[in-house]
């Protein structure tokens, strides 16, 4: 009776069709793969593939080494897949990873829902948004499968093809939407633009879905006012800035997005009868570790741990001429005691502390753990 249960397989009839979960006796989902899209807040290694390579102190903190990441650690979609205990994720364009038998992440920094119109990776907005990472993921999936249609010993390296419909399907993107927009319009007018950001990310979850895809992880979008960078090049200080430190107006577009991504999952799971899809409050996990930053162990959240304090021209990890002094973005040395590794992307430590706030469930719509993602809930 025990292995009856732990190999149970749960079809749930809805509408003529049937969903298939693989549920462990633990209750928890057996996820055998994670396929994650999104910009540099998941990215493992693309654009350090594609352009040019994260330098060092970037991965010092976790992995002794740059690994792709641009962190001093561990990113978000690394926390996930340890908690499901699953190896961590390959990007799709680095030919040297460590195989995709478990996964692919087409996530790369800079990305956006919305086509930017890029020809290069400048101005920090990358060519690959979210549409191109879907014919990325379809490629991927046709060429995998293929490898299973005759006797082909690089199968090994990739999914199985069923591991596509019972894989979890994370999405991390949508903040260098707003921030392309802050950089060229009103906030009022990046307001306004939600609504067609947000049809990119529903028309690729449906796509996702029409192809089997069956539990869905979707990340809001973080307190964007409250980074660093924001703050420093932020031209009406102190007019719009809170009590926190934070551009104010900036969090209340961002905030206006996740109102309007919660509306959209909601209305998905009405269209989707047979997808399980995870709202996850990032952004209240995050701008609680930024307000009370100091009550958790940290320093001040306004200032981040790698570059020339308070002069963001001078990158991670890199040089640059300032009054005629070469200046090296090196680490302060102890990035555990910052919330901001480098004035936009998370340290190490607070990536961990923000995961052990979300991947419990408390901060998901519905109020599910992680590894129980697979489980729907009737909208």
């Amino acid at each position: 009776m025990a292995f009856l249960w732990w190999v149970l397989l749960l079809s749930v009839a809805w509408n003529g069709e049937e969903r298939m979960m693989v549920m462990g006796l633990n209750g928890k989902c057996e996820f055998p793969a994670i396929f994650n899209f999104g910009d540099s807040n998941s990215d493992t290694g693309a654009i350090s593939a594609s352009f040019f390579e994260v330098p060092p102190p970037n991965g010092e903190t976790f992995f002794r080494k740059p690994s792709g990441r641009v962190c001093d650690g561990r990113l978000m979609i690394d926390f996930i897949a340890e908690n499901l205990g699953l190896p961590y994720l390959t990007a799709y364009l680095d030919s040297l990873g460590e195989g995709f038998r478990h996964g692919a992440n087409f996530a790369t920094g800079g990305s956006t829902i919305r086509p930017q119109n890029v020809t290069l990776f400048e101005g920090g907005v990358s060519p690959f948004s979210l549409d191109i990472q879907i014919l990325q993921f379809d490629q991927f999936k046709s060429r995998s499968n293929a490898l299973y249609v005759k006797e082909n010993a690089l199968k090994a390296n990739v999914p199985k093809p069923e591991d596509f419909c019972k894989a979890l399907y994370t999405f991390d993107i949508g903040q260098n939407d707003l921030v392309a927009g802050f950089r060229t319009m009103s906030d009022d007018g990046v307001r306004a633009s939600i609504p067609k950001i947000l049809v990119g990310l529903s028309q690729v979850i449906q796509l996702l879905y029409g192809q089997g895809a069956r539990s869905f992880w979707i990340h809001n979008t973080g307190p964007i006012g409250c980074l660093p960078l924001s703050v420093i090049y932020y031209p009406l200080k102190p007019r719009n800035i809170d009590k926190y430190g934070c551009v104010y107006t900036q969090n209340d577009v961002a905030q206006e997005f996740n109102r309007q991504l919660k509306v959209m999952v909601s209305q998905l799971r009405k269209q989707l009868p047979l997808a399980a899809l995870t709202y996850v409050d990032v952004y209240s996990a995050k701008f609680n570790l930024i307000t009370h930053a100091k009550e958790q162990g940290f320093g001040d959240p306004m200032k981040f741990c790698c570059g020339h304090a308070g002069d963001y021209t001078v990158g991670c990890g890199r040089k640059a001429v300032v009054n005629g002094t070469e200046i090296y973005g090196s680490s302060c040395g102890n990035p555990s005691m910052y919330v901001s590794w480098d004035g936009v992307h998370y340290s190490h430590a607070a990536n961990q502390w923000i995961a052990n706030h979300i991947l419990n469930g408390q901060l998901s719509e519905p109020p599910l753990p992680l590894p129980q993602a697979c489980k729907r809930v009737d909208p």
